[in-house]
């Protein structure tokens, strides 16, 4: 009988009062419960990865799990990702361009990249981009809740006139209650400086924020934003149609961005599990 730290395998059956046949089949029983616990857990990552359209990687999921009661390490969903040939989705590199060439007034900036708010509707950021639709354009416009990253406004046409954001600012203060002393920050595109975005923006007594010329990062959650809907989602189908275009970015905005995707900003809860929680 070999030794163990001075200690032979008998002597230790002997100390704790165990015959050699049942610290064996304790032995097989925890390897087959841990083998059971495996194939249940590769199980459920693998429904997580497709309820997430192969958008989660092991640090989501991890979260998923934990909110889901399981107690277990990043490091082992990592694990078991690798062992079942999951990876995320990989992500495309996007660039945002915005026309600011024009002669209109401007605001100050008034954030100064300070995008962590204590409450919400403190300050809110808006932006604007395109989306190509087999050989058409698609515009967006959002408006964004930066205390907890939710959209609470968005419009969708083939144009990007100044009715875009328009719409797009109603909507958010049809859903907040139109508020008045919000920041409302967004870049220098003539649409943020046009007359009628202008007088909305007086007649509730939202305060205009712009960001500097030429730097994006002034804008930069918004910026985030589209980044992440365009590399997890848009870059990810072939768009027939600006009508089916509309109806999956809906759904990604109100059906998985707000209510279910997990944000590493906000402790990996959604934005709207992020306001219940913290109301």
């Amino acid at each position: 009988m070999k030794e163990q730290n001075g200690l032979s395998k008998q002597r230790l059956f002997h100390l704790f009062n165990v015959s050699s046949s049942g610290y064996y089949a304790y032995l097989k029983r925890s390897a087959s419960q841990r083998a059971l616990f495996n194939q249940q857990l590769d199980n459920r990552i693998n429904s997580l990865f497709e309820l997430h359209h192969g958008l989660y990687g092991y640090r989501r999921l991890h979260a998923e799990l934990l909110g889901e009661g399981c107690c277990l390490s990043r490091e082992r969903v990592r694990r078991r990702m690798h062992k079942l040939n999951l990876k995320a989705k990989q992500r495309r590199k996007y660039k945002h361009t915005t026309d600011s060439n024009h002669n209109k007034p401007v605001a100050d900036t008034l954030l100064d990249r300070k995008f962590k708010m204590n409450k919400s509707n403190q300050a809110w950021v808006c932006d604007i981009t395109y989306i190509k639709v087999n050989q058409k354009w698609l515009y967006l416009a959002i408006v964004l809740d930066l205390y907890s990253r939710k959209i609470i406004g968005w419009a969708m046409d083939i144009h990007m006139q100044s009715s875009l954001v328009y719409q797009a600012l109603t909507m958010a203060m049809l859903h907040r209650g139109y508020r008045s002393k919000v920041i409302v920050h967004s870049d220098r595109g003539s649409q943020y400086c046009s007359d009628a975005y202008q007088t909305i923006l007086t007649a509730y007594g939202l305060t205009c924020s712009m960001s500097r010329k030429a730097n994006c990062w002034d804008n930069a959650v918004a910026e985030s934003f589209f980044h992440t809907l365009k590399t997890e989602w848009i870059y990810q189908h072939k768009l027939e149609n600006i009508a089916q275009a509309k109806s999956m970015i809906l759904w990604y905005i109100e059906g998985y961005y707000n209510r279910v995707r997990k944000h590493s900003h906000l402790n990996y809860l959604s934005p709207i599990q992020f306001e219940e929680k913290m109301v």
